[in-house]
């Protein structure tokens, strides 16, 4: 019995691991908090505008359309151990800067689309760093577990955050809020500082070229890895845009107030944790079909939820939405990571990167301007039915595949 319950959990028996996840909770937890108190800033110094709080989020997104690929080239030939320290402690002294800004009342649009800007570019090499150097900290027979614990951690921060940011700003405002995230970044760079990096398990920093190219053509010449990005892609431009919708939904379809905008974040987030903890018993890689199929289930989730009439019925369409989104997150990064050479693991994650999160400039900016147009269910509408075809397309692209396949005489 013991030994069934501790399965989920075995990548934490590797000590470095378990310094980088309690790091990254404490850090990812004050992300959320900052994210929620932005997002409810922006709207306040606009008055609701929904094209404001896209431009934010495009801001904050465009760095990593722009420069993901170069860091993971930067992760596949330097010391990610290094990388990851430099750029906790930079996104710290911003998170600083914006904190104060924000208490002494002197914060204002301009300021926020700034920080927006310069912390995506610390997260575009940040985040293909971080996926990578997963590998490293357990191997490769651990990595879909140790995986799964990461997204699991950053689904009880998104679960946290949200809300103890909306119960905080209601009672102190959002400076302490940003404040908060500040101090986060202190327990990530404890974290690396105190690993072994003799149990770390890599080869020493390649000297080669590392270009960028190479790992494109790598991933062209497999099908297994083009089609799941493409849904990718087309997934995070049109689905993924909850940080444009969710804060609208609130506050322009139920009238809700800082708290209760926390809840309904808290909501998809609890979600996409129950996904996650599901996801530490895969021990494979996952089929095409599976990814597809999860692609599919998420796109007709999220158009239920524009649809929910009443506060408690979106709340229970968003942790049924949250769920399927994570898992076909989920199940695409173990379809595309485990199918990868690891010669190219850096650069090819930081193109998934590159293609889930660098697209959300673009469906910020056309979520947020429909929104303004067609009313804020519109920016759930468009994502659902989107996602919803480009997962029926995938699937009958998976089975002309396998009918190929199967019709291909015998060598």
């Amino acid at each position: 019995m013991t030994s069934a319950l501790a399965s989920p959990f075995r990548s934490l028996a590797i000590r470095n691991f378990r310094l980088f996840a309690a790091g990254q909770v404490v850090s990812v937890t004050g992300t959320w908090m900052m994210i929620t108190a932005q997002d409810w800033l922006v709207l306040s110094l606009t008055d609701g505008s929904g094209s404001a709080l896209g431009l934010v989020t495009a801001l904050q997104f465009t760095p990593m359309l722009l420069l993901t690929l170069y860091g993971g080239r930067l992760a596949d030939r330097y010391d990610k151990r290094v990388l990851l320290l430099g750029a906790n402690l930079t996104a710290g002294v911003l998170a600083l800067l914006l904190a104060l800004l924000t208490l002494t009342g002197t914060v204002r649009l301009g300021h926020l689309c700034f920080f927006a800007l310069c912390l995506g570019t610390v997260n575009a090499v940040e985040t293909p760093t971080r996926i990578s150097f997963v590998s490293e900290l357990v191997g490769p027979a651990l990595l879909p577990n140790a995986s799964a614990l990461s997204v699991s951690y950053f689904s009880v921060s998104r679960v946290v955050g949200p809300a103890a940011s909306g119960a905080l700003i209601a009672w102190l405002g959002t400076g302490p809020v940003m404040l908060v995230n500040a101090v986060s970044y202190v327990a990530p760079v404890a974290g690396l500082l105190l690993m072994r990096p003799g149990e770390l398990l890599r080869g020493a920093p390649g000297r080669g070229p590392h270009r960028v190219v190479d790992a494109l053509r790598h991933v062209a010449s497999r099908r297994d890895l083009t089609l799941p990005l493409a849904l990718v892609a087309a997934v995070g431009l049109f689905g993924l845009n909850f940080q444009v919708t969710l804060p609208l939904i609130a506050r322009t379809v139920f009238d809700a107030d800082a708290r209760t905008f926390g809840l309904l974040t808290t909501a998809l987030a609890a979600g996409s944790l129950l996904a996650a903890l599901a996801g530490t018993a895969r021990r494979e890689r996952p089929s095409g079909r599976l990814v597809a199929g999860s692609a599919l289930g998420f796109g007709v989730l999220e158009t239920v939820a524009g649809w929910a009439p009443t506060l408690g019925l979106a709340m229970v369409a968003l942790f049924l939405t949250g769920l399927a989104s994570t898992y076909f997150a989920q199940a695409a990064n173990h379809r595309i990571q485990l199918g990868s050479d690891p010669a190219y693991r850096g650069r090819v994650m930081a193109l998934y990167t590159l293609i889930l999160q660098g697209t959300t400039p673009l469906g910020s900016l056309l979520v947020g301007g429909l929104a303004g147009v067609l009313g804020a269910r519109s920016g759930l509408w468009l994502g659902g039915l989107a996602t919803t075809g480009a997962a029926l397309l995938c699937l009958a692209t998976e089975r002309r595949t396998r009918t190929r396949s199967d019709d291909r005489p015998p060598d």
